[in-house]
């Protein structure tokens, strides 16, 4: 039976399924994630997407490699048993950073996504989790912003002005 493909590589909890050796699989950002995790650094938990993936999504004809959501999402239950929160719903909700990385360092030319998770049902919780209304509105404008502009290709300017 053939091997199933490994699309995903978790770190946390001083555990690494990657290490530093492997930069040019998990890209700079993940194998030194990996490696710190390894060398029991506090380094909180997440998982690194392969390098594998984008070429395949480009071979592919812009379409994810299957199994790559199931991969994504055991991972994501890993760090909710770690922490005890709940991705994108729950009184307790988990927050993801995605960062996007390469085997070769791009200062300035990587995009990032910050505060994956918050969303209309997670925005009480966490007002109530912070007691800062504003904050939390805030980091959700800044969301919808990163996310417009990385992922829909919008301009960033049109959520600057949100809460003026």
């Amino acid at each position: 039976m053939a091997r199933k493909a490994k699309y995903v590589y978790f770190f946390g909890g001083g555990k690494s399924e990657g290490t530093a050796a492997m930069k040019s699989l998990l890209g700079g950002k993940g194998a030194n994630l990996a490696e710190m995790c390894n060398l029991s650094l506090p380094v909180p938990s997440g998982f690194t997407i392969t390098t594998e993936v984008c070429d395949l999504f480009y071979k592919l004809g812009r379409k994810y490699p299957k199994g790559l959501d199931h991969q994504i999402d055991e991972n994501i239950e890993k760090i909710e048993a770690m922490t005890g929160k709940t991705f994108g719903r729950g009184k307790n909700p988990l927050l993801l950073s995605v960062r996007s990385g390469a085997a070769v360092s791009m200062p300035g030319m990587m995009d990032t996504v910050l505060t994956l998770g918050l969303n209309d049902e997670t925005i009480q919780s966490m007002i109530d989790l912070t007691g800062n209304e504003r904050f939390v509105w805030d980091a959700y404008r800044r969301l919808m912003q990163m996310f417009g502009d990385v992922v829909l290709g919008m301009e960033h300017h049109d959520f600057e002005a949100a809460l003026d």
